[in-house]
């Protein structure tokens, strides 16, 4: 079973959400970046995601669009992501997805990227960029190589188009809670339990929300409903702020440990 599956199927039985930090790779250095997974996981992270730096990330907002920038500078490439990915393995089991654009993949050569992804240690893959209607062609690679393929819905998506994204889906599916691109927000759109639950109706596969999550409270509310809670801006910012190093990862440890409570505690573990 696919790391994410089983994670999720776990998360479920106990009736609670996932908790889904969101950082780039490669900001401030990859070896900073392992260090963050690892701390992000002792937090109480559920599964990872790992933005790819891509030079024109038109769904991203300023914090995510810098963050990419200053991994990019670095020389971050999508095959030394991998590697990091590969000795993160030796230390963790945690769920991986990668977060892209299609450019990169496409430049490495679809059937390698699975292979060398599956072979790394990545779970799953988003292409953010990507219709539904072009996935034909790769989707099967992934598949056949283990990986799941996580495709977003977006709050202007007819009832027909989420039922086929959602079946076109695995490992979870992605709701965009908002229009527009990537950043914190004050608060949740109210229409996304409306959502989330019409999601539902095509589909029992889990359900994660994101885009403009950036406190404990906002994540317990989101968690009440959805199976699944991605907060990336706040804490790219926070990275940001603070740069590398053991003491940074702790700090981010801690600001991340806040929103895992509020997850957590939005739900009581079901009866056994």
């Amino acid at each position: 079973m696919n790391r994410i599956d089983a994670r999720f199927a776990a998360l479920r039985k106990e009736g609670q959400a996932a908790f889904i930090p969101y950082i780039t790779a490669g900001d401030p250095t990859l070896d900073d970046t392992a260090r963050y997974v690892l701390a992000l996981e002792r937090a109480g992270a559920s599964v990872v995601e790992l933005g790819v730096p891509f030079s024109d990330p038109l769904a991203d907002g300023t914090v995510n669009q810098e963050a990419a920038l200053r991994a990019l500078k670095g020389h971050v490439s999508l095959r030394n992501i991998l590697g990091m990915v590969k000795e993160l393995r030796r230390d963790t089991e945690i769920p991986i997805v990668l977060f892209s654009y299609f450019n990169p993949v496409l430049a490495y050569g679809v059937e390698a990227f699975a292979r060398d992804a599956a072979e790394a240690g990545v779970d799953g893959l988003l292409c953010v960029d990507l219709p539904l209607e072009e996935t034909e062609a790769y989707g099967p690679i992934l598949h056949s190589a283990g990986l799941a393929t996580v495709f977003l819905i977006a709050p202007t998506s007819p009832d027909d188009r989420v039922k086929r994204i959602a079946e076109a889906s695995s490992g979870f599916i992605y709701y965009v809670s908002r229009t527009g691109v990537t950043g914190a927000q004050e608060s949740v759109e109210t229409a996304v339990k409306g959502m989330v639950a019409a999601i539902r109706r095509h589909t029992d596969k889990p359900v994660a929300v994101g885009f403009g999550i950036s406190t404990p409270e906002q994540a317990r509310e989101v968690a009440a409903y959805a199976d699944g809670v991605v907060v990336g801006s706040a804490i790219v910012r926070l990275i940001g702020e603070l740069g590398g190093g053991a003491e940074a990862a702790e700090k981010v440890a801690a600001f991340a440990a806040e929103l895992a409570d509020g997850v957590r505690t939005s739900r009581r573990p079901m009866a056994t």
